[in-house]
């Protein structure tokens, strides 16, 4: 009788939540094909003020606005300075047509700020104008969302609900509902690699149902464009230590312990991460006489990168070359170019975490190491970054080279490198590069520009400590390894406290960590492997000496992605003399995003 009585209130609840879902779907109206409006000079039809939640939890950010090439329309005038359009079947812009043409979604938001919906026809999108793409025969969707005040997951989920909205158009809009893209920078990059990993999460869904989101149509994208993706946050401090806390210097007894101890505990999280090269071989990380783990196959691939990145630019440059001060070291380009693609041997216990079920390692239940043992233009775009996205950065942090004027030859700059000691050896016949240490690099160029736990603040006043709140603004801790190292001290409560808080719909920190991490989605290290629908085509650039986040960070993220299932095609560069910013190779990073979605149409 219980177990009857079980099925039928299991019954009762999903058609209640059908009903919802159905009374939500019906509130949201479909777009009105008599209210375009048009722009001669660029030859767009657009509307604004669309809105794609029922229910929206902030109607001042929750609506979108969409614009279409006018060859893809017939348009009538109504004589008020509207339009009623139909699709023009036989419209043709370049490669594409009304039945063919790609979408794209700019998800602007630095910091993972709130991105404000259109207003008008020249709203900023922040990457690039909307005639940029729409002369190219691409539609654009252009979508406002809630920022990290409101707290994870709400920026994605409501870009997730503007895709759904689109979709459920699909009878009514030109296009091709299955060939979407999105672009995105830093904590835009983030949320647009999330987009790109968590298509149709069942993680999302109460979330989407909160709002009114059309329930019946898919958010899932057909491609990920990442300029510096501020992304995987479960172990973002960790990586941070473990690539950049060579450079800090001034620490206290218990801050290097901190540093020190999240350094190994990546180390560990490697070895339990299965990630493998273009040839299938594991990344692992191995103890080593000098640092913390800087020794194995994953630490030889990440040299790997760095010294391709710095082939690249050799190849790339022409000679003399002048750097630029605002670079850093140069604001040359280089890459990597596309990249493609057992038993536990890491550090602490020797037993591997079972991400599987949860776990973290040994650290996060208060296990403290031993530590006696351990020895327009990109490059205008970086300041404006760091200006607008209110993430903290040590205004003191500063690498050891700061190059700048004309290098006449390239044996010249490489002389520059070498000025504090030598680090990188060149061959001329091959362009062939050596550094002696991943550690050397980050020395003379890639310096730590935040404080001790970059992400997880100390003090809970990080942007990402607002992201990982609860909707009121402040900060709230979620590294549950960091929790681990601060066990015994000042920060013990604060941490434990916020690891056990719930948001509103029921969810602890550490699903809403999941659901803002694409290693969940993309990994077989983690519960959330094969439960979403990942883009097929990545396309990530990051500026190496960007000291926002680790190099760990986009090489992790695009190991994963390229190894997640035949098909999946990664385009991977990390650009020599570039730091936080839409870093190119070569080109513009407006003009090279278009042209990679026309190469993935083909």
């Amino acid at each position: 009788m219980k177990k009857t009585l079980s099925i039928l209130l299991a019954i009762m609840l999903l058609l209640g939540l059908h009903t919802v879902y159905a009374e939500e779907e019906t509130a949201l109206a479909p777009i009105d094909m008599t209210k375009w409006q048009y722009s001669e000079a660029d030859d767009v039809y657009w509307q604004v003020g669309l809105s794609y939640a029922a229910t929206p939890a902030d109607a001042s950010y929750e609506t979108m606005g969409i614009f279409v090439p006018g060859a893809y329309f017939t348009g009538t005038a109504n004589g008020d300075g509207t339009y009623t359009c139909t699709v023009n079947a036989e419209g043709a812009v370049g490669p594409y047509t009304a039945a063919t043409a790609p979408f794209v979604l700019p998800v602007n938001t630095p910091g993972y700020s709130a991105m404000a919906a259109p207003t008008g026809y020249n709203s900023s999108m922040g990457y690039g104008s909307i005639s940029d793409y729409t002369n190219e025969g691409i539609i654009v969707l252009f979508a406002g969302a809630r920022g990290r005040d409101a707290g994870a997951p709400a920026g994605v989920t409501d870009f997730k609900a503007a895709i759904r909205y689109a979709r459920s158009n699909k009878d009514l809009l030109p296009g091709d509902m299955d060939s979407i893209f999105s672009l995105g920078m830093s904590g835009g990059g983030a949320q647009r690699a999330l987009i790109g990993a968590s298509g149709n999460s069942d993680l999302y869904t109460p979330y989407l149902a909160a709002i009114g989101a059309v329930m019946t149509e898919s958010d899932a994208v057909k491609g990920s464009m990442c300029w510096c993706p501020i992304t995987n946050l479960d172990v973002a401090d960790e990586a941070y230590e473990w690539n950049l806390g060579n450079t800090r210097s001034g620490l206290s007894e218990e801050e290097q312990a901190y540093s020190d101890g999240m350094a190994l505990a990546f180390a560990e999280y490697i070895n339990g991460l299965g990630l493998t090269d273009e040839s299938g071989n594991l990344l692992t990380l191995t103890e080593s006489e000098a640092g913390i783990y800087q020794s194995g196959t994953y630490y030889d691939y990440v040299k790997e990168v760095i010294e391709t990145s710095l082939e690249h630019f050799l190849r790339d440059t022409a000679f003399p070359y002048t750097a630029s001060s605002s670079g850093g070291f140069g604001g040359g380009r280089g890459g990597m170019g596309g990249m493609r693609g057992g038993d536990f041997g890491g550090p602490g216990n020797g037993a591997a975490p079972d991400f599987d079920k949860g776990e973290k390692p040994d650290f996060a239940n208060g296990e403290m190491p031993d530590f006696g043992n351990f020895g327009g233009d990109p490059g205008d775009r970086e300041g404006a970054y760091a200006e607008m996205d209110g993430i903290a950065r040590m205004g003191t942090a500063a690498s050891a080279l700061s190059l700048s004027g004309t290098y006449d030859t390239k044996q010249d700059y490489i002389d520059a490198l070498n000025a504090n000691g030598e680090w990188v050896a060149w061959d001329e016949g091959t362009n062939t590069v050596t550094i002696t240490s991943v550690a050397a690099f980050t020395q003379a160029l890639k310096n730590a520009s935040k404080g001790i736990a970059a992400f997880d603040q100390l003090d809970a006043r990080q942007g990402e400590n607002t992201l990982f709140g609860y909707g009121d603004g402040n900060g709230a801790h979620f590294d549950a390894i960091l929790a681990g190292l601060v066990r015994g001290s000042a920060y013990e409560a604060a941490f434990a406290e916020d690891l056990a808080k719930q948001d509103a719909l029921g969810n602890s920190v550490d699903v809403r960590l999941n659901m803002y991490n694409p290693l969940y989605y993309l990994s077989a290290a983690y519960g959330g492997y094969q439960t979403a629908e990942p883009a097929t085509y990545w396309r990530i650039r990051t500026g190496i000496t960007q000291g926002d986040t680790a190099l760990c960070t986009e090489i992790d993220l695009a190991l994963a992605a390229e190894a997640y299932a035949d098909g999946t095609q990664v385009d991977f560069e990390t650009v020599w003399g570039q730091g936080h910013t839409m870093a190119e190779r070569t080109g513009t990073a407006v003009a090279n995003f278009i042209a990679w979605v026309q190469d993935c149409m083909k």
